[in-house]
């Protein structure tokens, strides 16, 4: 919806009024109907509006800074296996390029346009049946670092809504992993100054000034808050000391808060 075309139909509810206003109390419901009209217009209008942003925004990550993206992931990639694979292991020196070559396949795919679910999925495939030919328990902390890098950049992939998985569906409550819904959904909402913050970038991208003149929070305090938001994948920063904006996952959560909150908060008439 245009904003010519909202404008055109709140011009015609506000029309409708002033004829009903010269009728009868009984019809004080109808009024309620069209104005209820007029707010889910309104409300659509914004939403829409917001997803263009969104995209606009990913839009330009994508093409302005996918090589850098690429260089992280290579360099987190780097970083994750020196740190984290078993030091004292004689199959060290095999694993570690098996290892970096797959992870860094993987983080060049963040400059495709788009990647298929299929794709990724046989990845984690061929990551499994690498676990299964190895002869060592001890190799699962080496397999569990490499899975966690995989993962990460996934997600960021899915965040740039590069990549989408399949099931889209609404998962069972029973299966809902409570630890990973509580650190990487509601702990990083549970906070009155980081839902501002979200509530901020899902309509536009924001500085670190802006952030903290909207929270009142100055230096480290804001920055806190905003690393939280970030390393749960809710916002990114565009560049060193550049403007935050929210992520797919970020702007999905907080349209999901929205229609919750409309659910379950009845509307002030």
């Amino acid at each position: 919806m245009t904003i010519k075309v909202l404008l055109e139909t709140i011009i015609k509810h506000a029309h409708k009024f002033s004829v009903m206003s010269e009728k009868s109390d009984s019809e004080i419901d109808d009024v309620k109907v069209k104005l209820d009209e007029i707010h889910r217009d309104i409300r659509t209008f914004i939403e829409d509006s917001n997803r263009q942003h969104l995209e606009s925004i990913l839009a330009f990550v994508r093409s302005d800074y996918s090589n850098v993206l690429e260089k992280h992931l290579i360099a987190d990639t780097e970083i994750g296996l020196s740190k984290n694979m078993v030091k004292k292991c004689d199959r060290l020196d095999q694993c570690r390029p098996v290892f970096t070559n797959l992870l860094k396949k993987n983080a060049s795919l963040i400059k495709e346009p788009s990647v298929d679910s299929d794709l990724i999925d046989n990845k984690r495939i061929e990551l499994k049946t690498l676990r299964e030919g190895m002869p060592y328990k001890k190799c699962d902390v080496c397999f569990s670092e490499v899975s966690d890098l995989f993962e990460k950049q996934a997600n960021l992939m899915q965040s740039l809504r590069i990549y989408d998985t399949k099931n889209d569906s609404k998962q069972d409550i029973s299966q809902i992993p409570s630890q990973s819904v509580i650190y990487d959904v509601l702990d990083p909402l549970c906070h009155p100054k980081r839902f501002e913050i979200l509530k901020a970038v899902s309509a536009q991208s924001m500085s670190f000034s802006f952030l903290s003149k909207l929270t009142g929070l100055r230096g480290g305090n804001l920055l806190f808050h905003l690393q939280k938001l970030s390393d749960t994948g809710m916002i990114i920063q565009q560049h060193e000391r550049g403007d935050y904006m929210i992520t797919g996952k970020g702007f999905k959560v907080m349209e999901s808060i929205s229609e919750m909150y409309s659910l379950l908060i009845p509307e002030v008439n």
